[in-house]
């Protein structure tokens, strides 16, 4: 099954920019999803599970070299705009 996603971050810190831009790249070094970054939300289409994971890595790692963050997301299940 096909998943989108859009995901934003909101780092809780004043240096945000810095954490954001890590975590867009990250999410772009899976090379098996499409990933398109806007303004305010990044947008992950790829299949299910490989997003699913992408994401789960993507959050622990960024806990890891940034902190807390809060990261607001919604999928849409079977859904590929291309």
């Amino acid at each position: 099954m096909k998943l989108t996603a859009e995901i934003s971050m909101y780092p809780l810190r004043e240096d945000f920019i810095p954490p954001i831009d890590a975590v867009i790249a990250k999410l772009n070094s899976f090379a098996d999803m499409k990933v398109n970054t806007f303004a305010t939300a990044t947008t992950l289409i790829g299949d299910y599970d490989y997003v699913m994971a992408a994401i789960k890595e993507t959050l622990a790692w960024s806990y890891n070299e940034f902190g807390t963050a809060v990261f607001v997301t919604k999928l849409i299940p079977g859904y590929d705009p291309s």
